[in-house]
């Protein structure tokens, strides 16, 4: 069961050095979809990842691609184009993956100011997902994304968020 992160982990954005999780909650709260590199689950989700964080880009809320199991370049890597559009922060021993409590990834979290969990979701559960969005955006009275989309992939239960 997904629960509050300690603040305290060190997260890598592309082309910086790493800094605390408590450092990117200082202005808003953050929404991160939680990608695995190496497998076929999390890529088939960027284009919808996109959208969602999309979105947010422009509310107060800090969005970004959390990419595991690699260092920045490999996140970069990873993502490709889109880690010019949106941050992108490697996780690289999944140190918040493990705080978090997720089980499966793909998934999507939404971390408040104060540190606390606000929702999450795990694997591409559509439904789960816009629940996770329905909390953002009664926080932040900003419009909703369409959850699933035409074009989204059919809903799959993932793979193990401990690699």
């Amino acid at each position: 069961m997904a629960q509050d992160p300690s603040l305290d982990i060190e997260l890598q954005p592309i082309g910086d050095d790493p800094f605390p999780l408590s450092e990117l909650l200082t202005l808003f709260p953050l929404v991160a979809v939680v990608l695995d590199p190496y497998t076929h689950e999390s890529s088939w989700l960027l284009d919808t990842a996109r959208r969602i964080l999309n979105e947010f880009r422009d509310a107060d809320v800090r969005v970004a691609y959390l990419v595991t199991d690699t260092d920045a370049d490999g996140a970069a890597g990873f993502l490709g184009p889109l880690a010019g559009e949106i941050l992108g922060l490697a996780d690289p021993d999944r140190s918040l993956v493990r705080s978090l409590g997720l089980d499966t990834l793909p998934a999507l979290v939404a971390i408040r100011q104060d540190g606390h969990l606000l929702g999450s979701a795990e694997g591409w559960d559509p439904v789960a997902w816009h629940g996770v969005v329905d909390e953002l955006v009664a926080m932040t009275a900003w419009s909703r994304p369409e959850i699933p989309a035409a074009g989204d992939p059919a809903p799959y239960a993932g793979t193990s968020a401990l690699g």
